[in-house]
């Protein structure tokens, strides 16, 4: 059962997930979630009709009856399940792990996600110990060719009628992005440049993950080749969008929460906006300068979505390029982002480099960058009291950060695996935060080896 972590599944095909499994994920799934009609799709992976296949049929035999998505990304799952009401919504998808993974992820009724705090692990104990309530009766298994629905509900998000014929250059990584991309732009001004577009679960060019730099090549140089004013990417299940600029460089996330939490407040001033805690400086002042209450959540999509319905947030972002959006079902979309992205770049006539520029030099970032170490909460404890004489402020949302004046870090434990992740940010220094960034590592190094950024 160690497929279930805290916020999914996941795990290699067939060893730690296969169809048994998933069958008994399907009936354990209707006997702790309230739902008499879910909806399930599945990402391009070799593994995941199968394993869809006998999800399907342990749901079925659950009770619910079952509208089957077919080939979709996560975001389509989760727009079915709170505009139709279902009761639960599944997507079988490994998103950016390597190809001899797959998995699932599991919301409720409304897109309320499933996570280790809300069932999750219920469901494992089931499935262990085959432990599943009796049904009234057995569901039927349905088609549900409703794409139509979800792109005209995406394109109701944003003026259409202001977009310039902007050139866009589009790399679905071979995932599940491509076909809902061509359905969008028939609707759109744009000019649509594609690479690696074609579905295909052997991931011939390399398994979608943008958030890693050797990934980004392709596009950066595609950008560039075909004269774009904009570059995308995104992962498998394209619940992730990530950036290039028409010079074929690509934006961190972090500069996205905060020209997106802009954009979201010309249309909703004076709203809260949801932001994670590793990277946080650029993102308060640009929500407080364009009026809007900036909130500071605990990392991960389970949290950010909570919050915001806490909160009554219209936005959500995090610098993983998670972005989170109240009209969406508080949900998260890969979609979303580069629609409003458009959006201001048509309104406004400037580039995105210019956009994001004086966000850079304000703010400058390292990069998150993983260390492995054989005591995670060993060394934060360390590196706090080594830092704590020249702190001015410290918090604990999440890991540790801390605020030494011109500069702060974040430095936050793995829930699956002995590493720490560290982000570094500084007040218009950039050689103060790769000084400070070379400090921190010297003092985690004492600890373990094998940094690698990401």
């Amino acid at each position: 059962m160690n497929c279930f972590k805290s916020y999914d599944i996941r795990g290699v095909v067939p060893d730690q997930l296969n169809e048994d499994i998933s069958y008994g994920i399907g009936r354990a799934f209707m006997s702790e979630v309230d739902a008499s009609a879910v909806c399930v799709g599945r990402d391009i992976r070799l593994s995941s009709e199968a394993i869809a296949d006998a999800l399907i049929q342990g749901l079925c035999e659950g009770g619910a009856d079952i509208f089957d998505i077919g080939l979709c990304g996560t975001e389509e799952v989760y727009f079915h399940t709170f505009n139709k009401g279902f009761g639960g919504g599944i997507m079988v998808t490994a998103s950016h792990n390597p190809a001899n993974y797959n998995g699932m992820k599991m919301v409720r009724k409304e897109a309320r996600p499933i996570s280790g705090d809300n069932g999750l692990f219920e469901i494992r104990d089931r499935v262990a110990l085959k432990r599943y309530e009796t049904p009234v009766r057995t569901g039927q298994r349905r088609e549900l060719a409703a794409r139509s629905e979800y792109v005209d509900f995406l394109l109701s998000l944003v003026d259409t009628d202001s977009f310039a014929s902007l050139k866009i250059l589009a790399n679905p990584g071979n995932g599940c992005a491509g076909p809902v991309v061509r359905a969008l732009a028939e609707h759109l001004p744009f000019s649509f440049h594609f690479v690696h577009e074609e579905p295909d679960g052997t991931f011939p060019n390399g398994i979608p993950n943008p958030l890693l730099p050797d990934r980004r090549e392709a596009t950066s140089k595609a950008v560039v080749e075909s004269g774009a004013d904009l570059g995308l990417a995104w992962d498998g299940d394209f619940d992730r969008c990530f950036f290039f600029d028409e010079n074929g460089d690509f934006i961190e996330g972090y500069y996205l929460v905060g020209l997106l939490a802009r954009s979201v407040l010309f249309h909703h001033p004076g709203s809260k906006i949801i932001h994670d805690p590793r990277l946080t400086w650029n993102t308060i002042d640009i929500v407080k300068a364009a009026g809007g209450v900036p909130v500071m959540s605990k990392t991960g999509h389970a949290f950010i979505k909570e919050r915001m319905r806490q909160e009554d947030a219209v936005y959500g972002g995090e610098m993983s390029a998670h972005h989170y959006f109240k009209a969406f079902g508080y949900c998260d979309s890969g979609m979303v982002p580069w629609l409003l992205v458009c959006e201001i770049l048509s309104r406004t006539g400037q580039s995105l480099s210019h956009l994001v520029r004086s966000m850079k030099s304000s703010y400058p970032v390292s990069g998150e960058i993983n260390l492995r170490v054989p005591d995670p909460q060993r060394a934060l404890a360390y590196v706090e009291e080594a830092c704590r004489p020249l702190t001015q402020r410290i918090d604990k949302i999440d890991g540790l950060s801390m605020d030494l004046g011109d500069w702060r870090f974040n430095l936050r434990c793995s829930n699956t695996e002995p590493v720490v992740r560290l982000n570094v940010e500084s007040k218009a220094d950039e050689t103060l935060m790769k000084d400070k960034t070379s400090e921190l590592l010297s003092i985690l190094e004492k600890f373990g080896e094998n940094k690698e950024r990401s």
